[in-house]
Protein backbone atom coordinates (compact mmCIF):
# COMPACT_ATOMS: atom_id res chain seq x y z
CA UNK A 1 0.00 0.00 0.00
CA UNK A 2 1.33 3.47 -0.81
CA UNK A 3 1.72 6.20 1.46
CA UNK A 4 -1.89 7.21 1.16
CA UNK A 5 -2.71 6.59 4.43
CA UNK A 6 -1.40 6.99 8.08
CA UNK A 7 -2.28 4.91 10.73
CA UNK A 8 -2.56 6.47 14.33
CA UNK A 9 -4.50 6.90 17.15
CA UNK A 10 -8.39 7.97 17.38
CA UNK A 11 -8.54 11.69 18.39
CA UNK A 12 -11.50 14.00 18.85
CA UNK A 13 -10.02 15.52 15.72
CA UNK A 14 -11.14 12.63 13.39
CA UNK A 15 -14.85 12.88 12.29
CA UNK A 16 -16.78 9.31 12.37
CA UNK A 17 -20.10 10.95 11.50
CA UNK A 18 -19.89 9.73 8.34
CA UNK A 19 -18.16 6.30 8.54
CA UNK A 20 -19.82 3.56 6.56
CA UNK A 21 -18.85 0.39 6.12
CA UNK A 22 -21.88 -1.40 4.82
CA UNK A 23 -22.12 -3.20 8.56
CA UNK A 24 -24.63 -1.64 10.72
CA UNK A 25 -23.56 -2.46 13.77
CA UNK A 26 -19.80 -1.71 13.22
CA UNK A 27 -20.94 1.77 11.96
CA UNK A 28 -23.14 2.45 14.33
CA UNK A 29 -20.21 1.40 16.97
CA UNK A 30 -17.56 3.04 15.21
CA UNK A 31 -19.96 6.01 15.24
CA UNK A 32 -21.60 6.04 18.81
CA UNK A 33 -19.74 4.09 21.13
CA UNK A 34 -15.85 3.66 20.41
CA UNK A 35 -14.78 7.04 22.58
CA UNK A 36 -16.53 5.45 25.51
CA UNK A 37 -14.72 2.28 25.43
CA UNK A 38 -11.53 4.47 25.29
CA UNK A 39 -12.25 6.64 27.64
CA UNK A 40 -13.10 3.70 30.39
CA UNK A 41 -10.00 1.80 28.78
CA UNK A 42 -11.90 -1.13 27.79
CA UNK A 43 -10.38 -0.68 24.38
CA UNK A 44 -7.44 1.19 22.07
CA UNK A 45 -8.82 2.34 18.63
CA UNK A 46 -6.60 3.18 15.66
CA UNK A 47 -7.87 5.12 12.31
CA UNK A 48 -6.35 4.35 8.98
CA UNK A 49 -6.67 8.35 7.72
CA UNK A 50 -6.44 9.32 4.03
CA UNK A 51 -3.71 11.62 4.25
CA UNK A 52 -4.80 14.11 1.37
CA UNK A 53 -8.32 14.66 2.87
CA UNK A 54 -7.75 13.74 6.22
CA UNK A 55 -10.91 11.59 5.83
CA UNK A 56 -11.45 8.15 8.25
CA UNK A 57 -10.90 5.25 6.03
CA UNK A 58 -10.83 2.30 8.29
CA UNK A 59 -9.95 1.78 12.29
CA UNK A 60 -9.27 -1.19 14.52
CA UNK A 61 -9.47 -1.53 18.45
CA UNK A 62 -7.12 -4.01 20.75
CA UNK A 63 -8.24 -5.08 24.11
CA UNK A 64 -6.62 -7.57 26.09
CA UNK A 65 -8.28 -10.62 26.75
CA UNK A 66 -7.22 -14.10 27.22
CA UNK A 67 -8.50 -17.19 25.87
CA UNK A 68 -9.45 -20.63 27.28
CA UNK A 69 -6.88 -23.32 26.76
CA UNK A 70 -9.80 -25.95 26.18
CA UNK A 71 -10.89 -23.93 23.22
CA UNK A 72 -7.62 -23.41 21.42
CA UNK A 73 -7.43 -25.66 18.77
CA UNK A 74 -5.37 -29.22 19.81
CA UNK A 75 -2.46 -28.59 17.50
CA UNK A 76 -2.05 -25.38 18.90
CA UNK A 77 -2.72 -26.07 22.89
CA UNK A 78 -0.82 -28.97 22.87
CA UNK A 79 2.38 -27.05 22.80
CA UNK A 80 1.54 -24.55 25.36
CA UNK A 81 1.57 -25.01 29.22
CA UNK A 82 -0.98 -26.02 31.01
CA UNK A 83 -2.66 -22.88 32.45
CA UNK A 84 -6.48 -22.40 32.38
CA UNK A 85 -5.96 -19.74 29.60
CA UNK A 86 -4.08 -18.07 27.19
CA UNK A 87 -3.29 -14.40 27.13
CA UNK A 88 -4.07 -12.65 24.28
CA UNK A 89 -4.81 -9.28 22.69
CA UNK A 90 -8.91 -9.07 21.19
CA UNK A 91 -9.06 -6.96 17.91
CA UNK A 92 -12.68 -6.61 18.56
CA UNK A 93 -13.49 -4.46 15.58
CA UNK A 94 -12.07 -3.87 12.28
CA UNK A 95 -14.09 -1.87 9.75
CA UNK A 96 -13.09 -0.13 6.53
CA UNK A 97 -14.50 2.69 4.79
CA UNK A 98 -16.63 1.27 1.68
CA UNK A 99 -15.05 3.87 -0.50
CA UNK A 100 -11.83 2.27 -0.15
CA UNK A 101 -12.59 -1.59 -0.76
CA UNK A 102 -10.04 -3.53 -2.25
CA UNK A 103 -7.52 -0.86 -1.79
CA UNK A 104 -4.99 -2.90 0.79
CA UNK A 105 -6.32 -0.62 3.75
CA UNK A 106 -8.09 -4.06 5.61
CA UNK A 107 -5.05 -5.47 5.23
CA UNK A 108 -2.96 -2.67 6.53
CA UNK A 109 -4.86 -2.21 9.52
CA UNK A 110 -5.03 -5.91 10.31
CA UNK A 111 -1.14 -5.98 9.95
CA UNK A 112 -0.84 -2.87 12.09
CA UNK A 113 -2.56 -4.01 14.71
CA UNK A 114 -0.23 -7.10 14.41
CA UNK A 115 2.67 -4.92 15.09
CA UNK A 116 1.17 -2.61 17.82
CA UNK A 117 0.51 -6.02 19.46
CA UNK A 118 4.09 -7.79 18.88
CA UNK A 119 5.87 -4.60 19.78
CA UNK A 120 3.72 -3.53 23.27
CA UNK A 121 5.38 -4.36 26.47
CA UNK A 122 2.97 -6.54 27.49
CA UNK A 123 3.14 -10.49 27.08
CA UNK A 124 0.42 -12.17 24.54
CA UNK A 125 0.90 -15.18 23.45
CA UNK A 126 -1.64 -14.42 20.44
CA UNK A 127 -4.04 -12.13 18.77
CA UNK A 128 -7.04 -13.35 18.05
CA UNK A 129 -10.48 -11.42 16.44
CA UNK A 130 -14.37 -11.65 16.66
CA UNK A 131 -15.39 -11.53 13.01
CA UNK A 132 -18.83 -10.18 13.14
CA UNK A 133 -19.86 -12.38 10.10
CA UNK A 134 -18.52 -14.94 7.91
CA UNK A 135 -16.87 -13.04 5.48
CA UNK A 136 -15.05 -10.94 8.24
CA UNK A 137 -14.05 -14.32 9.39
CA UNK A 138 -12.89 -15.49 5.71
CA UNK A 139 -10.74 -11.98 5.93
CA UNK A 140 -9.09 -13.63 9.04
CA UNK A 141 -8.59 -17.31 8.29
CA UNK A 142 -7.40 -15.68 4.58
CA UNK A 143 -3.93 -14.73 7.02
CA UNK A 144 -3.96 -17.93 9.29
CA UNK A 145 -5.97 -17.55 11.92
CA UNK A 146 -7.39 -20.62 13.10
CA UNK A 147 -11.33 -20.83 14.77
CA UNK A 148 -11.48 -21.68 18.37
CA UNK A 149 -13.01 -25.28 18.98
CA UNK A 150 -16.47 -23.65 20.74
CA UNK A 151 -16.72 -20.22 18.69
CA UNK A 152 -15.60 -20.66 15.21
CA UNK A 153 -16.13 -16.53 14.95
CA UNK A 154 -13.58 -15.98 17.22
CA UNK A 155 -10.22 -16.53 15.34
CA UNK A 156 -6.63 -17.06 16.85
CA UNK A 157 -3.41 -16.49 15.39
CA UNK A 158 -0.33 -16.77 17.70
CA UNK A 159 1.70 -13.56 18.05
CA UNK A 160 5.13 -15.39 16.49
CA UNK A 161 3.43 -16.67 13.62
CA UNK A 162 1.44 -13.12 13.47
CA UNK A 163 4.98 -11.71 13.16
CA UNK A 164 5.80 -13.80 10.14
CA UNK A 165 3.00 -11.88 8.15
CA UNK A 166 4.35 -9.07 8.80
CA UNK A 167 8.16 -9.06 8.76
CA UNK A 168 9.90 -8.09 5.61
Amino acid sequence: MSVRFAIEPLAKAHKRTDFTCGNDRIDAYFRETVSQDVKRNYATCFIGREIATDRVAGFYTLSSSNVPLNEVPEPLAKKLPRYPTVPAVLIGWLGRHSDYAGQGLGEALLFDAIKTVATAPIGAHAVFADAIDDRAAAFYAAYGFTPLVRRPRTLYLPVATALNLVLP
